[in-house]
């Protein structure tokens, strides 16, 4: 049985570990099931952008006619964009392997390890121990229970991007960020899309006048209908029949669609690891319960990331890997500080998030809120943008930022100066005011969101 120093499972933020412990000369292994990478690289983040991007061109070309400028899409090659995506991502992984051959004091075991007893791993027959373990093997498309789902070749965010032909159709089972992404990239390449949401609201974890938004605007391009749980489906001649239940009057209903994607959560990989082996407790959920130190319930083992099942986002999974390593090599420990977790949902219209939500805000706090349209900017003018909109919340008794939410074109790039502020000491708008913003452009937005605001009772 080989022994190391540090173990790390997981080879996605998991690889910012690897690569601090190797830096301080200690002894290394990384269990990792392929490909090489973790969700953002392979699955998630990147892959889904680069069509995004193309799906962003498609609607600029289509809605240019409001601005005088008339324009079509001739055609789309949905293979080449497929394979563009699929070229960038084989590249990153063979980047990222071959930077580690040859590495001295480090073993990659390529497979998918399961705890046999306390610090001990099997992989792939072989037997592993470590001193400190690092859990971070994140989580999976969780399969919903649905009749009939077990006997189809159905979609997830995972098997989608191996796709080489565009479907006709496609029913999208969920309402969260990875149904609203993929629902705006397939309409772009002239799917006919449905949506079937269980809960009253698309995104619902949003502010509801943003979720709203989203709703009205992507329903002009697909079918978008809530509070639907599907049910059963069954195979046809060459397409699916998918039945579902309206939950509030009961009301069964039928959709058919050439493809099912998937997109109703995600499931911890826990259970695949064993933990209960090794004496790592879980929650409710069957994710690895941590402390705010990201330590776990057995002492020298941390685990972050999509595991824990907080914020699924990998920015957040490195700012916590950062604070794992910290908390396992020095006496002085570091929290994990999730006030102010930024995200984006890169549908179109586009959506960024801070903080908390009106609803949130209001069960702990008195707050002022404040509302700014991008059609009240100069920007927003020229761009003809009747719609998109930033929403602030701020605490009265304290003048910090509670949460900023925008929905419209670059919110994600917008957001980053109330991210900022937010981090700071006294977490409050006031630099924001400070510097100076360009005029005519669209930051100003945020500052005019600021300037509006208004008592909630």
């Amino acid at each position: 049985m080989n022994h190391y120093d540090v173990i790390v499972i997981g080879a996605g933020s998991g690889s910012i570990v690897v690569e601090a412990a190797l830096d301080h000369g200690l002894t290394v292994a990384l269990v990792h099931t392929p490909p090489y990478g973790g969700t953002c690289q392979n699955f998630g983040c990147v892959p889904s952008k680069m069509l995004v991007f193309p799906a962003d061109k498609i609607m600029e070309i289509k809605e240019a006619e409001k601005l005088g400028v008339h324009a079509e899409v001739i055609s789309i090659d949905f293979q080449a964009i497929m394979e563009r995506m699929r070229a960038q991502r084989k590249e990153s992984q063979d980047h990222e392997q071959e930077s580690l051959q040859n590495v001295e004091h480090f073993q990659y075991y390529p497979g998918e390890g399961s705890f046999i007893r306390d610090y001990t791993l099997q992989v792939n027959g072989e037997m592993v121990s470590g001193e400190k373990i690092f859990i971070c093997n994140g989580a999976r498309p969780m399969i919903p229970s649905i009749k009939g789902i077990e006997s189809i070749k159905y979609l997830t965010n995972e098997n989608v991007l191996e796709l080489t032909e565009r479907p006709e159709s496609m029913i999208i089972i969920g309402g969260g960020y990875i149904a609203a992404e993929y629902g705006h990239f397939f309409a772009a390449m002239d799917t006919k899309v449905t949506i079937l949401q269980q809960n009253e609201r698309l995104l619902p974890q949003q502010d509801p006048e943003v979720s709203e938004l989203l709703k009205n605007e992507m329903g002009t391009r697909m079918d978008i209908i809530t509070n639907m749980r599907a049910t059963e489906v069954i195979s046809g001649q060459g397409k699916y029949l998918m039945k579902a239940v309206n939950q509030m009057t009961q009301e069964e209903k039928t959709f058919t669609a050439q493809t099912i994607l998937l997109a109703a959560g995600r499931t911890s990989n826990a259970d695949r690891l064993h933990v209960e082996n090794t004496g790592v407790a879980l929650d409710s959920r069957g994710f690895v319960k941590v402390n705010e130190y990201l330590e776990t319930s057995k002492k020298n083992i941390w685990a972050f990331g999509d595991i824990i099942g907080k914020y699924m986002f990998k920015h957040v999974a490195n700012r916590e890997a950062e604070i794992a390593w910290h908390n396992a090599f020095h006496d002085h420990k570091a929290r994990m500080d999730y006030h102010a977790i930024p995200y984006a949902v890169f549908s179109y219209p586009q959506i960024a998030s801070v903080g908390m939500t009106e609803s949130q805000a209001k069960k702990s706090h008195e707050i002022l809120m404040g509302t700014g349209l991008y059609s009240q900017t100069a920007k927003g003018i020229a761009m003809m943008d009747e719609h998109s909109f930033a929403k602030a919340i701020i605490d009265r008794k304290t003048g910090r930022i509670l949460g900023f939410h925008i929905i419209g074109p670059h919110a994600s790039i917008l957001l980053q100066e109330v991210i900022n502020a937010m981090a700071s000491p006294d977490g409050s708008p006031a630099p924001l005011f400070q510097g100076l913003h360009i005029h005519p452009a669209l930051p100003e937005v945020v500052l005019m969101t600021l300037q509006n605001l208004k008592e909630v009772k």
